[in-house]
């Protein structure tokens, strides 16, 4: 199990080179088996995937991975839908001028993966800075065989 858990881990950390990772931990329900190595690749790809589409302000990749019944809390506690988050990229009030993911935890349950991280970010907001370190989870579903998100929650930490 633990040669298993190293092989895993090394696998992943490979994988994540656009996240400058500096730990990944893997917990799914009940040991390492081949699909669970192919679900961690595939929710740790979208992952790279989302920071990508963050950067990038692309609305297509939210249209295609958020859940309709997506919400997410921001920092402030705000509470935000699909449609608004589609919006605000489309529309350029939401900019990241940077990501830098570290920390990332993966855990499985069947058809469903949650992952925590820690994001050192650079943007603005309708022109208000946001910048700085956060925690972030993301729960991804997979719904038809699609991984989709349908619930994020960020948190400001120091």
């Amino acid at each position: 199990m633990i040669n298993n858990c190293a092989v895993l881990l090394f696998c992943v950390l490979a994988a994540l080179p656009a996240f400058g990772a500096q730990h990944v931990a893997l917990h799914p329900r009940s040991g390492f088996d081949s699909a669970d190595q192919e679900i961690i690749r595939q929710i740790v790809d979208m992952e790279r995937q989302a920071k990508e589409a963050s950067l990038r302000r692309d609305s297509e990749f939210s249209l295609r991975t958020l859940a309709d019944d997506y919400v997410a809390i921001t920092p402030l506690g705000t509470v935000t839908t699909k449609q608004e988050t589609v919006s605000a990229r489309r529309s350029g009030q939401l900019r990241y001028e940077s990501m830098n993911i570290t920390d990332m935890v993966v855990r499985l349950y069947g058809d469903t993966a949650v992952v925590t991280s820690r994001a050192e970010v650079k943007g603005h907001q309708l022109g208000e800075d946001f910048s700085g370190p956060y925690r972030y989870t993301r729960v991804w579903v997979r719904r038809n065989g699609h991984w989709q998100t349908v619930s994020y929650q960020a948190t400001v930490t120091q």
